[in-house]
């Protein structure tokens, strides 16, 4: 049964849920403006502060602190996911933008098929019947409104994310879990070197794009650009992972 932010509040009450919110409201502050970075000016940031609260509160609810992690660790996934859940209810992304995404990354995976190496941007940009600059647009629309999303591969954010504790995942669940997790750090290990450094300054470092494109010493809109592609790439390695 899903636990709505009410009912997560309501359970945690007795628990010192408000000193929690003073405490880690400076976290939910830097998630959201990480995220905003890459976001379209309609997307509000009191929305994704107000959904980032709700995913705190339910951290404070479902943390086991026996299963060893750190609760910063865990109230940061719950976070960063009702934030990515807020964004997808808002619907604001174009259809035209979801097509392009499928489109490129399914022109990845023929290419990279077919020559056994990292599809160029010539080449992805010739498949889809356009100019290098007109595919690179297309890549800096997809950056403004596409989040990882593993729902193409059969795999929910929930799956990936939903928690440090697995006590509620089945035998079975737990190694699908370790599986795509695997495949999923085989898949970012053969990037191209540029694309792995953006990966990493971006979600490791927690770096935004102009910090990265500072880093890097291009642009902030290039930097925005390869790591739409870094993504793509991924989905079009790990299309055809299924749970079974």
């Amino acid at each position: 049964m899903n636990v709505t932010g009410a009912d997560s509040y309501k359970q945690v009450q007795g628990h010192h849920s408000d000193d929690y919110a003073i405490r880690y409201a400076p976290l939910v502050k830097r998630i959201a403006h990480h995220l905003m970075a890459r976001l379209p000016a309609s997307v509000q940031l009191e929305d994704m502060l107000q959904a980032g609260m709700l995913g705190l509160i339910e951290a404070v609810g479902k943390f086991d602190a026996s299963k060893g992690a750190s609760f910063e660790t865990y109230a940061g996934i719950r976070i960063r996911g009702s934030m990515i859940d807020e964004i997808r209810r808002g619907d604001w992304v174009p259809r035209s933008v979801h097509k392009n995404a499928r489109s490129i990354a399914q022109i990845i995976k023929e290419i990279e098929q077919k020559t056994g190496r990292d599809a160029r941007d010539t080449e992805v940009a010739a498949k889809l019947g356009v100019e290098v600059a007109e595919y690179r647009q297309m890549l800096m629309d997809v950056s403004n409104g596409h989040m990882m999303d593993f729902d193409g591969m059969g795999v929910s954010e929930d799956f990936f994310t939903q928690g440090i504790s697995e006590t509620s995942l089945t035998p079975l669940e737990r190694i699908q879990k370790e599986d795509f997790r695997n495949s999923l750090a085989s898949a970012i290990a053969t990037l191209p070197e540029r694309e792995k450094l953006v990966l990493a300054l971006y979600y490791d470092e927690e770096l935004n794009l102009k910090e990265i494109g500072e880093v890097m010493g291009v642009s902030e809109s290039r930097i925005s650009q390869i790591n739409s592609q870094a993504m793509l790439r991924l989905q079009s390695r790990l299309k055809d992972w299924k749970k079974t």
